[in-house]
């Protein structure tokens, strides 16, 4: 056969390859894009549930010295499994993996310090909440930000797909973001000066200033104040009605008081009061 004639019978198979392939990586997205959620029985059937949450992010949900995960999420995780009678597989996320992680089955529940916010709730089902949070905004106590106004012409430190990084960006896109993927970056990144604040949950920069001498939360609270809940696929009716009467009957028990007095106390001490930022059953009082 002559070289011409070869090629333009490679160029025939390729053209007809071409599609299928095509038409193989489209199914894949479909699939990875619509994985559907398990079932409560399926959970059960399987003996492991698998929930996401925050590997950096103490006191909420952090991996300790042992490799074991902890904080105020974990906690809450933990009362999961042993009721609905499985193992736990947790899962490290980062802020802007939370939506994904559900969409894609990747896990059955967030409790990640997962805000609750109207576009959130488009692509994931939030059961009853357990926390109120507003924002804050924490700064060296060499250059102290006291006023939002202070941030122009300034650099502050965000974590990708937080409330933070939407609020700053629709109310105050005259503030130059410096964004990253995990909260660790972002606090290495104040520590070192690339940014001269940063901004995320009012109690975790409460919690991160009480522990790192030099730095204040100038800004305590901003913004609305919001609720942190629970998430699962859109869809997932079954395990979210669970979720609302378990979060309800812990209510009952006053399980999330007992919750902070483990795992906040030791960080807030005084600074704090339990109700302030504790809500039980689901119900805002």
């Amino acid at each position: 056969m002559k070289k011409s004639s070869k090629g333009l019978v490679l160029a025939i198979i390729l053209a007809l390859a071409i599609p299928v392939f095509a038409g193989f990586a489209a199914v894949n997205s479909a699939i990875a894009a619509d994985a559907t959620a398990r079932t409560l029985d399926e959970i059960k059937e399987s003996g492991k549930i698998i929930i996401g949450v925050f590997s950096d992010k103490a006191p909420f949900g952090y991996v300790d010295a042992n490799g074991d995960y902890q904080g105020y999420d974990v906690y809450f995780a933990n009362r999961i499994g042993e009721d609905l009678g499985v193992e736990i597989e947790y899962v490290s996320v980062e802020p802007a993996s939370r939506v994904e992680y559900l969409k894609t089955g990747k896990v059955d529940i967030i409790l990640a310090n997962f805000t609750v916010t109207p576009e959130r709730a488009e692509s994931v089902d939030f059961a009853l909440p357990y926390m109120k949070v507003a924002l804050g905004v924490v700064s060296p106590n060499s250059a102290l930000i006291t006023d939002v106004e202070q941030l122009n012409g300034k650099t502050l430190i965000v974590a990708k797909g937080t409330t933070a990084e939407t609020y700053f960006t629709e109310n105050h896109p005259e503030v130059k973001l410096l964004k990253f993927d995990q909260y660790t970056e972002t606090f290495n990144a104040l520590l070192d000066g690339r940014g001269d604040a940063f901004s995320t949950d009012n109690t975790e920069v409460l919690a991160w200033a009480l522990q790192n001498e030099g730095f204040t939360v100038g800004i305590e609270s901003l913004g609305s104040l919001d609720t942190i809940a629970p998430a699962v696929q859109k869809g997932n009716t079954e395990l979210l009605e669970w979720l609302n009467e378990e979060i309800k009957a812990l209510g009952e028990e006053n399980f999330f008081h007992a919750n902070y007095a483990e795992t906040l106390s030791p960080v807030y001490g005084d600074a704090v009061s339990p109700d302030s930022l504790v809500i039980e059953g689901g119900v805002i009082e």
